[in-house]
Order: structure tokens, then sequence, then C-alpha cells
């Protein structure tokens, strides 16, 4: 075996950028608190990253031999296989993602969609989400931290470091598991259509209403508590009854 391109440059990207956005909403979200300035970025950074997981899905289907779906969907036995392996020892190589990352990329990617989908019911003023997308948010940590620790322990029971991998694309495998080509060109694609949603939520931001608007679909979204908000989120009315 000799190293070879076997993750293209679409899906390193993606992880990377899915970790920094997260990474920067929840920092945002879970240490400084809705209180901050900065909280209507949580926002933007997890309808960002939402778009991501989206474009994702879809390479998921259509991108290069490791990327697709169909080369990591495993069943609950290969899953109980390779944790044996990895604590035990022996057990199979696995050339793209193994059952345990491929367990943490679907979990994330459902729970991201989830968390992006409640964020916009929230900024649409459906307040019964908060708690439900508040939940997510710590279950998605959870994940995080888990797959963290699961790249950890492989690393030093199979002496593979995972991350280098993700950063130039490269294991060691046999020639025939290679990929033709890292796919330059679709990542350019998938960072402007990704920076172009990024810079129509920022363009779109109100700071003083605490609003920004979905580029394409026009829709306008709650971030914070602007002018006319109350402290749970809610539209707070005027008093028209003075006069009697």
């Amino acid at each position: 075996m000799k190293p070879v391109l076997i993750w293209d440059l679409p899906t390193r990207i993606f992880h990377w950028l899915l970790a920094a956005g997260f990474i920067a909403a929840a920092v945002i979200s879970l240490a400084l608190g809705d209180d901050s300035p900065l909280f209507p970025y949580h926002a933007i950074c997890g309808l960002t990253i939402g778009l991501l997981v989206v474009i994702r899905v879809i390479w998921g289907f259509v991108g290069t031999r490791h990327a697709r779906f169909g080369s990591f969907a495993f069943g609950p036995a290969a899953v109980v296989e390779y944790m044996k392996g990895v604590l035990l020892g022996g057990g199979r190589r696995y050339t793209g993602h193994n059952p345990g990352s491929a367990v943490a990329i679907f979990a994330l990617l459902a729970l991201v969609l989830a968390m992006a989908a409640t964020g916009i019911m929230l900024g649409q003023g459906d307040e019964s989400m908060k708690d439900v997308h508040e939940v997510l948010a710590w279950v998605t940590v959870g994940f995080v931290v888990l797959h963290v620790a699961g790249v950890a322990l492989h690393a030093i029971r199979r002496h593979e470091n995972l991350t280098a991998g993700m950063i130039h694309g490269k294991k060691l495998a046999e020639p025939t598991e290679a990929i033709s080509s890292a796919r330059p060109a679709v990542a350019v694609l998938f960072l402007v259509i990704l920076g172009g949603w990024a810079f129509g939520l920022v363009r779109g931001f109100n700071a003083t209403a605490q609003t920004t608007t979905l580029p394409i679909f026009g829709t306008v979204l709650q971030l914070g508590e602007g002018e006319g908000r109350d402290g749970d989120g809610r539209e707070q009315r005027r008093d028209r009854d003075d006069d009697d």
C-alpha cells in the first residue's frame, strides 16, 4: 500500500467548514448567550452550515466513490464489529469512512438540518421550537465530542491519522482504491454558492430590528430581541386602551 488520493476537495472543505461553523455558532449561543450583541451571528452561522449540509447531502449521491453515502451505509452489525476491533484490537481496515465515523456523519447531518429547521421556525415566531432547538444543540455537542474521541481512539489503536487524511486527502491504500481527481472545479462552485448565501445573510441583516432576509426566498427571520420584541421573543403590542 502507498498514499493515494481518497478524499475529494469538496468533502474535505465540507468537513472543516462544518466544524468551524458549528464551533462558532455553539460558542456564541452556549457560551455568550442570547443577550450577547453577537447572538444574531449565531443564527447566521447556523443558516450557513444548514445550506452546507444540504450541499453535502447532494454530494453524497453524486460525489466521488468514498464521498457517496452508499460507500459507508453500514448496518448495526458492522458498527458493533468495528467498535470491538477498536477496543480489543484486530478487525477490518476501511479505506473510506469506517462504521464509527459513518454513524457520526449521518447523525451530525440530521442534527444540523434539524437545528436549521427549528431555527428558521423560531425566526418566524414559533417559540415552541426554542426548547427543541436547545436540546438538539446539546445533543449535537455530545455527538461532536464522541466523534473527536472516536477519532483519537482510532489513531491510538490503529496508528492511523484520520485528521491528516482529511487535510491532504490521502490515505494508505491500494492504487485501485484511489479516486481520479480531487474535483477542484466542484469545490470552487461549492464555495461560491456557500459564500454567496452567507454574504446575502450578512447583507440582509438589520442590526436595529435584529432580522435578516433569506437570500432567494425573501423570508424575513428574527434573529434576536430587536425593536418591538419582548424578552421571550414575542411581538410587543402598544397600549391602545389609554383613552379608555
